[in-house]
């Protein structure tokens, strides 16, 4: 349940800018507006990690930490979707 939790409340935005990210390809942007979801997703995930590393730590700062990673997750997958796919 400790991994569950944090993968399903990345799962939404994870989705949103996946959606965002192929929107964007299916609509002939250049590379940098294709690629802004993933940007904005590492930020928020490097941020999300900071936040449970330093400022709350113990078990809810590990939650916060497998967010920010699964949210890293899907930001790579929005780069590796927005750089391919046309």
């Amino acid at each position: 349940m400790m991994l569950l939790g944090p993968f399903l409340m990345a799962l939404i935005p994870g989705v949103i800018i996946l959606t965002l990210t192929w929107w964007f390809s299916k609509k002939g942007f250049s590379l940098s507006v294709r690629l802004l979801p993933g940007f904005i997703a590492i930020v928020v995930a490097i941020i999300l990690f900071y936040i449970g590393f330093v400022n709350i730590r113990g078990f809810e700062g590990g939650a916060y930490g497998i967010l920010g990673f699964f949210l890293g997750i899907f930001s790579i997958i929005s780069f590796v979707l927005g750089a391919v796919a046309r």
